[in-house]
């Protein structure tokens, strides 16, 4: 009798346990795919936290202010505002004599303002550049995120616009988020752009989980799994079904994959499982001694010079 009270005992703390475990991960979900209007700063980087300041994040979440353009562009530009499954704002930058025009896709947490720098050096190139807010970002409508799975869908309204105006060069460029959202865009919609440049792209929705949990030094089992069900289940998706290194085996047009040795988000793996998987033309270029960041930082000359070669 005491074994069978020892038990039941057992399995009530371990229900506890399981209640507890989920409700902090469908917290943190929400938290991660929703933006709000707190004027506070952002949450830094895992690496610039403290033992402290780790710990607050576990029982409060990250701070996740919704992302805003702080700056504009120098050359004359048209804001559009395209409808898509959220209405979504875009800079449209003419080039005289273009050779095609680029779309710009930002990361996660980012902003169309932080294409600006890179969608000048297309423009030196010779090109028309069009810079994109996905949903909740910028002045685009919501406070929503997906992590890619729902923004490949403000990726093809892009692609349409431009090409019922007459563009018949179309080539696109993303960012983390955005480079995912554009390959499952074409694997989606079977879009056909001239030629696309991805950088650091995560494997999969779970990979990117289980790499934020680890950064952070929290529990990866089962937490990072409970966080994806959840964050998916908020948003109406099933997370586990988000594999960019499937999405790239419906890619067939040239691309161009770019990758810093140092990124603690994305793993080497993972970027050459997706790169086997592309089945058109590839090239990947790896930075050394860069993280998951704007290469332009370190890597601007390197940058530019593959970018450059790779559209001639």
């Amino acid at each position: 009798m005491k074994l069978l009270k020892y038990g039941k005992t057992i399995l009530k703390i371990l229900f506890v346990i399981f209640i507890i475990m989920n409700s902090i991960a469908l917290f943190h979900a929400y938290k991660f795919t929703h933006y709000n209007n707190s004027k506070k700063e952002k949450t830094k980087s895992p690496e610039k936290l403290t033992s402290l300041d780790k710990a607050q994040i576990v029982f409060f979440g990250v701070n996740n202010p919704k992302p805003r353009n702080t700056k504009f562009p120098s050359q004359k530009y048209q804001t559009l505002k395209l409808q898509s499954n959220k209405e979504i704002e875009c800079w449209l930058i003419t080039t005289p004599n273009s050779k095609g025009t680029v779309v710009l896709f930002h990361g996660y947490g980012g902003e169309k303002s932080l294409m600006i720098e890179k969608s000048d050096e297309f423009i030196k190139l010779g090109y028309s550049t069009m810079l994109v807010d996905f949903m909740g970002s910028g002045n685009s409508e919501g406070n929503q995120t997906t992590i890619g799975y729902k923004e490949a869908e403000e990726v093809r309204t892009t692609y349409e616009y431009l090409r019922l105006t007459g563009e018949k060069n179309i080539y696109m460029f993303g960012t983390s988020m955005g480079a995912v959202a554009i390959m499952k865009c074409i694997h989606d919609n079977e879009i056909k752009p001239k030629a696309i440049i991805l950088e650091c792209p995560f494997g999969s929705m779970y990979e990117t989980v289980y790499a934020r949990f680890k950064r952070v030094n929290a529990p990866t089992f089962p937490m990072a799994g409970m966080l994806l069900f959840w964050g998916g289940l908020e948003n109406g998706f099933w997370g586990f079904s988000h594999n960019p290194r499937e999405y790239a085996k419906s890619i067939t047009c040239p691309t161009l994959l770019l990758y810093g040795e140092k990124d603690k988000s994305v793993s080497r793996k993972e970027i050459d499982e997706i790169y086997t998987n592309l089945k058109g033309s590839k090239k990947l270029n790896i930075y050394k001694e860069t993280g998951h960041e704007n290469y332009l930082i370190k890597n601007k000359m390197e940058w530019v010079k593959d970018i450059s070669y790779f559209l001639k």
